[in-house]
């Protein structure tokens, strides 16, 4: 085990100097509102691989199910399934999302609901998917957080001054570039994060351990049983449901460049994804056996993998793995503070205010990176855990905005009173449920899902014959 060298510390204040020159190199391609929200629809497959994979596997998807399969075990991979099977759906509607974008020129969920539906029912998703993407951002405000926190403990940097400087990061290039810096630093991210983290960390785990069999031979069986309860099952419907609105990955199928392009990188990015599954949960298990006091020495389950690196790779490599965690984070809150800066502008602003030009618009964006990311930041300094943030912002919108989503983009007799009675009450019975306690063990999320089905499809039958809407 050894301390964080002033080389570590180099290589990481270059990394993230690179970051956002980058980013900000991109500004020179920004022509209009178009290039700023969906990169000029030019992504192809390889781009669209590594920005998908770069954005799921995000700060709670790698140091928070790490820190679950740390503390807990199996259920870090039981909540990972779902979504990757969620993610392989969307893979197989990213190129219907593509093609209604290109014909209808829509580069939004909110714009789908306004074209199929009325400006209603665009406003309350948008409501809703702002809240969320804030949410998401300040899951990686608290990851990043936690690893500022780790490497400047001894100059006194608390979590708070942590989080502060992970928000300016994060404003920075999102705000500069829009879509273009993002997706092109996800590039760079995406293969820092493979090699310097998936790769590096569980191989030097092993080495370190003895070999395989002498981690097997130490492991506590009983966090391999597959088991499952209310909660569990309420974060399964979740990411399940969440996949079929996640706001970032329909921007995403919206800029890729075909219907071919769109399917491929949204279905290798989740391939991809689907290998790291075991690499996460391996890491959090290696944890116990290699660093038995996370909790106590850094006050969170989340700062396993970073400890890892720390503790067992050596000066240089330690700070090119650290990189590549912060990485992760970086890549998946400039993507969720992207959406909901363009949430608000494009879906709300423009809704209210007709007028706005495309110039003002990008400057609006601009400036709501800033108060959005803040928000984020508010967040984040009220709940200190990644995984906690991200369920507290995902749980509501995939009750409420899941399964409307998908029937917007499908479903002929879908109406504009059976959107807005499903979001509403799926929203309403979500929260409310969770205010409750959570009945029986159950997450919120399930209860919500299943009432908003029944509202949509309830209403949008009784509706459909006297209020038609057109199809994307």
């Amino acid at each position: 085990m050894h301390e964080l060298t002033n080389l570590d510390l180099v290589i990481i204040v270059l990394y993230m100097i690179g970051m956002l020159f980058v980013g900000v190199w991109f500004v020179k391609r920004i022509k209009n509102t178009g290039d700023y929200y969906v990169a000029g629809r030019t992504l192809g497959p390889f781009v669209l691989t590594a920005t998908v994979c770069a954005s799921i596997i995000g700060g709670s998807a790698m140091m928070g199910r790490a820190g679950i399969a740390y503390t807990t075990g199996f259920k870090a991979v039981m909540t990972a399934i779902p979504y990757l099977i969620g993610m392989f759906i969307f893979s197989a509607i990213a190129g219907r999302i593509q093609e209604v974008g290109f014909t209808r020129n829509i580069n939004s969920i909110p714009e789908l609901f306004n074209y199929r539906f009325n400006s209603t029912a665009r406003c309350i998703l948008a409501f809703m998917i702002v809240f969320t993407m804030m949410g998401t951002v300040a899951a990686q405000v608290t990851a990043t957080a936690t690893i500022i926190k780790m490497l400047g403990n001894e100059f006194g940097i608390s979590y708070e001054a942590g989080a502060l400087a992970a928000t300016l990061i994060f404003i920075i290039y999102t705000a500069a570039s829009g879509l273009f810096g993002v997706v092109y630093t996800d590039v760079l991210q995406f293969f820092m994060l493979i090699i310097f983290v998936y790769i590096l960390i569980p191989f030097s785990s092993i080495r370190y351990l003895g070999g395989f069999s002498s981690f097997w031979q130490n492991l506590d069986k009983s966090y391999l049983v597959p088991h499952i309860n209310g909660s569990i099952l309420g974060d399964i419907v979740t990411y399940l449901v969440f996949t079929l609105a996640g706001a970032e990955m329909w921007q995403r199928a919206f800029a890729a460049k075909s219907k071919k392009a769109a399917t491929q990188g949204m279905f290798w990015g989740t391939s991809i994804y689907m290998v790291t599954i075991a690499l996460v949960f391996f890491m959090g298990l290696a944890g116990q056996q290699i660093l038995p006091d996370v909790v106590a020495s850094y006050g969170s389950s989340d700062a396993v993998v970073p400890a890892l690196a720390v503790s067992i790779l050596p000066p240089g490599l330690t700070g090119l793995a650290l990189a590549g965690i912060l990485s992760v984070m970086m890549s998946t809150a400039d993507s969720y503070l992207l959406v909901s800066v363009q949430t608000f502008v494009h879906d709300l602003g423009k809704n209210f205010m007709p007028e706005m030009t495309e110039k003002h618009e990008i400057l609006m964006s601009r400036v709501m990176s800033v108060v959005l990311a803040m928000g984020a930041l508010i967040i984040a300094l009220y709940i200190k855990n990644a995984y906690n943030v991200l369920m507290f912002a995902w749980s509501f919108y995939a009750a409420a905005a899941g399964l409307p989503s998908l029937a917007a983009l499908y479903w002929k007799k879908a109406t504009s009173q059976g959107i807005i009675s499903a979001m509403t009450g799926g929203f309403v019975v979500c929260v409310g449920w969770k205010l409750a306690g959570n009945p029986w063990g159950l997450g919120e999320t399930v209860p919500g899902a299943l009432v908003c089905g029944i509202l949509l499809v309830a209403v949008s039958l009784a509706t459909c014959k006297k209020h038609p809407c057109r199809m994307a």
